[in-house]
């Protein structure tokens, strides 16, 4: 809760207090009189605190105007000065409650709504157990360095990424990846920060420092999340100046109607805005919520009101429609020759390649049995272009055609592929094909269901292999060998009425993709990245359904806070034209105020409630 706000409410208290004692204990008499207006002691500590609010009110209001905004405050103000000018201290008093006190309670729903948020900070590692000259020492996870031992006790937090070096257990990282049942790791097998640790110390190898790991990533996100808050009051700013109108013409029209201006004030002081200011961030606040409690980090409010409004999605294919890994599809030995078996042609690719990082050398690795894998020396790599070195005294090259072999009449296969030459032998070749993620046509699928968008695939790979992917996850639109720079304007060419964009991938070659969309969503599961960093919302998952639940959520928020704020209008304008007839006093109307404000906070928090349409969202399972 903000300390200031906090302290402007009970400031307003304790006046009020005072007031009470002054009029009621001490049976204070007019010091002075100006007019019909007698000012007591009880009179002058409210109007003072009054005018010392409206002043401040009144300041915030020129700066908006400065900055193009035109919100509803100067009803408030309204409200104020025409309280003092009636001399009706105890309704000034009691606007100055229901706007200081309207404050406090957005903060506190505000907090109700960021806990999620919050909790992802408050439970971030910040010591570790580093092992040196076998003595445990605790240090802040930001001393650790790469290659540092550092032992994980039961219960502990991992501080930093790592890799099991003694010992095994189970993690639960469900604050990271969703799985609710804990992960067994045993020696060799990583680990990331902020899971937490089983019933058996390990002790690991540190492969990342504090500020590149797992959790303190999430962290980052989430701090640049709380940074740049979402220009909340733009949706409540949309019905700012038509409510200003309607209020002011009841009031005014009160006043000539009954020839009293005290019916003016009456009628400014239910017209008060609190309900109109409170709706909008407090639902927002409680829908970016809700996005992280389901590992989706949403950036800033707009992105909410964009990714609820969206018209047109567009998908990277490696890594987003398609795993991070690639499957061996074919293993073709060279047809001028039968010297190697295709399990000979598997058996050398892999073993030069298990030191390599790419993704097809990946890939193989993973899809080859181990009991193929043999040692491997001399390992040179050329960017680019392949890798070499010595297999059982045999010179083994894989990459590239050209890498491999000078032979002319060999002809490139199309498709994504390696080629091998034993010895400088052409030997033949192993193809790979795209993995499609498993939840991808059914995400598609949803997706048409909850927005009837239209969806395309913006990738660099070739036609034939783009297009079967397109088939199998159901999107016909499919652009293909795109570069990074192509992408940009396949966006930029999406017409008006197919806005907005949103654009989903998950390499350092989708950042500028994803900044050029309306709303960048970055499949950040495995860390840090240039995608992460220009996105405005990211997955923290391996689960590309999270769209869907993005989605859904999106709606639903964005439809608590419309209803919301129509509500509180709604509400207001009744009770203006009650008053319009003089029947609730000025000091009535204000706690009939405080009530909206209430009402208002808790329609917003339901914003933070589950969308329950199976048909709108993937947040529920579809039989």
């Amino acid at each position: 809760m903000s300390f200031k706000k906090q302290w402007k409410f009970i400031l307003v208290l304790l006046i009020g207090l005072i007031s009470l004692i002054c009029q009621f204990g001490l049976h204070t008499n007019s010091l002075f009189q100006i007019g019909n207006l007698q000012f007591t002691i009880q009179a002058i500590l409210i109007d003072l605190v009054g005018i010392m609010m409206t002043i401040s009110l009144l300041s915030e209001i020129v700066a908006d105007f400065k900055s193009g905004r035109y919100g509803v405050d100067i009803l408030a103000v309204i409200a104020v000065i025409s309280t003092i000018l009636i001399g009706d201290y105890w309704a000034e008093w009691m606007i100055l409650i229901m706007m200081t006190g309207g404050e406090t309670l957005e903060d506190y729903a505000t907090g109700q709504a960021d806990k999620e948020l919050r909790s992802l900070l408050n439970n971030s590692p910040t010591t570790a157990n580093k092992i040196v000259n076998q003595k445990l020492l605790s240090v802040d996870v930001n001393q650790l360095k790469i290659n540092d031992h550092v032992l994980i006790k039961p219960g502990e937090q991992v501080p930093v990424d790592g890799k099991v070096v003694t010992g095994e257990s189970s993690f639960d990282q469900s604050s990271l990846t969703g799985e609710s049942v804990p992960i067994n790791k045993k020696i060799g097998d990583e680990l990331m920060s902020g899971s937490i640790n089983g019933n058996t110390a390990v002790e690991m190898v540190v492969t990342k420092k504090a500020s590149d790991s797992e959790y303190q990533t999430i962290v980052s996100l989430v701090k640049t999340s709380q940074s740049q808050p979402a220009k909340f009051v733009k949706m409540a700013d949309r019905y700012a100046v038509p409510f200003t109108i309607i209020s002011l013409v009841i009031g005014i029209a009160a006043w000539i109607h009954s020839g009293n201006p005290v019916n003016f004030a009456e009628v400014m002081v239910v017209a008060s805005p609190c309900p109109l200011l409170i709706a909008a961030p407090v639902a927002l606040i409680s829908g970016m919520s809700s996005m992280s409690k389901h590992h989706i980090i949403v950036k800033s409010g707009p992105t909410i009101e964009k990714l609820a409004e969206a018209k047109t999605f567009a998908f990277d294919k490696t890594g987003t429609l398609t795993e991070n890994q690639l499957v061996i599809d074919e293993i073709v030995p060279a047809t001028n020759t039968s010297s190697f078996s295709k399990e000979t042609i598997l058996s050398y690719a892999t073993s030069i390649e298990q030191q390599s990082t790419h993704i097809i050398a990946n890939s193989l690795v993973s899809a080859t049995n181990k009991q193929l894998l043999k040692p491997a020396t001399n390992i040179k790599e050329t960017t680019s272009q392949g890798i070499s070195g010595i297999v059982e005294q045999h010179l083994v090259k894989v990459g590239k055609l050209n890498f491999v072999s000078s032979e002319q009449k060999i002809q490139a296969v199309n498709a994504t592929a390696i080629y091998i030459s034993i010895d400088n032998q052409y030997a033949g070749y192993i193809t790979f094909k795209d993995q499609v993620r498993a939840e991808s046509a059914t995400t598609i699928e949803r997706l048409k269901r909850q927005t009837e968008a239209q969806m395309m695939i913006l990738t660099g790979d070739h036609q034939d292999v783009a297009a079967r992917i397109g088939k199998e996850v159901g999107i016909e639109d499919i652009r293909y060998d795109l570069l990074p720079v192509q992408k940009i304007e396949a966006i930029k060419k999406v017409t008006q009425d197919k806005r907005p964009v949103v654009m989903t991938g998950d390499g350092i070659n989708d950042a500028p993709s994803l900044t050029a969309a309306d709303v960048g969503i970055a499949m950040g599961a495995k860390g840090a990245s240039a995608a992460s960093e220009s996105a405005d919302a990211i997955i923290m998952v391996n689960d590309l359904s999270k769209i869907n639940d993005a989605v859904a959520i999106a709606k639903h928020t964005m439809k608590v806070a419309n209803i919301d704020v129509l509500a509180a209008i709604t509400i207001v304008i009744i009770i203006e034209l009650i008053a319009f007839t003089g029947i609730i006093p000025a000091f009535l109307g204000a706690i009939l105020q405080e009530v909206v404000d209430m009402i208002s906070i808790s329609l917003a928090l339901l914003a933070k409630t589950t969308p329950k349409n199976p048909k709108q969202t993937g947040l529920i399972t579809e039989k």
